[in-house]
């Protein structure tokens, strides 16, 4: 996909409202304003003229203001998450958006022009493994990828064939299902790790052994291009390049995906990992 550069903006929309922590601010409100820089794609718009192919910022504007005047919030930061969401979610040629919320009447005792909270955020791609061996397996997977679907600002945008395969690590267990899923989030990594650990759990998930037998396996491959390696989380999945359950589901959905680290793309890294698996099978019946 071609790099998206082009923003509409949103500049210093004015609003009288009743966001603060002290009391008076709740009651007698003040001004605050907020600006939204959207990143999209204008040029399909920009040729034909045609205004279904952009975002309306007219709209944009009237969704930020039944946000922020709706309700009494707070934190200005929370006030910038819920139009960011409400913007990425609601605007779907939108990838990304930057809201600032200024508050020129902010209660500090010296001479200043305004306080702000200026946030972006996106929308992220992201490729997860799934694989059951116990009980019903091709029913724990759709069930599974089901509850995806439903956690909060997520949506499933690609699932793969299901695959059978010959277990991982531990050989004395049954076969697996597996499959890959594209997914759209506005969840950063650990968020979504948090969720998806919670469907395991609910799903019946028993981590006794290493590579054992699992009634559910979710697993993040890659989100968008970020390499995340910590005590909790390590993206691009370490093991991802060296599993044909993987690697085969994977390159189905996203065969031009380019792998961060290894600077391949799925496709190329599932020929790669084909001829060694078959250089191996040749020395064996050699």
């Amino acid at each position: 996909m071609e790099n998206i550069m082009d923003k509409i903006y949103i500049n210093n929309l004015e609003f009288i409202a009743y966001h603060g922590v002290f009391p008076e601010e709740k009651k007698l409100g003040q001004k605050f304003l907020v600006s939204a820089e959207m990143t999209t794609s204008t040029r399909e718009a920009g040729k034909t003229g045609n205004l279904k192919k952009s975002t309306h910022y007219g709209l944009v504007a009237n969704d930020i203001g039944e946000i922020f005047t709706g309700k009494s919030i707070d934190l200005i930061e929370t006030c910038a998450e819920e139009i960011a969401e409400m913007i990425l979610t609601k605007y779907p040629l939108i990838s990304e958006v930057k809201v600032t919320v200024k508050k020129p009447w902010a209660p500090l005792q010296m001479h200043f022009e305004n306080v702000a909270v200026e946030i972006t955020r996106k929308r992220h791609t992201v490729y997860l493994s799934i694989g059951s061996n116990m009980g019903d397996k091709k029913q724990n997977l759709l069930t599974a990828i089901e509850k995806i679907g439903l956690i909060k600002h997520t949506t499933v945008t690609k699932t793969s064939t299901i695959v059978e395969t010959e277990p991982f690590g531990v050989k004395e267990q049954d076969d697996f299902l597996n499959a890959c899923l594209e997914i759209k989030t506005l969840l950063y990594p650990h968020e979504l790790l948090e969720e998806l650990l919670k469907i395991e759990e609910e799903m019946g998930r028993k981590r006794i052994k290493k590579w054992g037998p699992r009634i559910i396996d979710i697993d993040i491959l890659l989100f968008d291009k970020e390499v995340i390696e910590d005590d909790d989380l390590a993206v691009p999945h370490p093991w991802m390049c060296d599993r044909s359950f993987v690697l085969d589901p994977l390159c189905e959905i996203a065969p031009n995906v380019v792998h961060p680290l290894e600077k391949k793309t799925i496709f190329n890294l599932k020929r790669v990992l084909d001829e060694i698996l078959d250089e191996k099978e040749n020395e064996i019946l050699s």
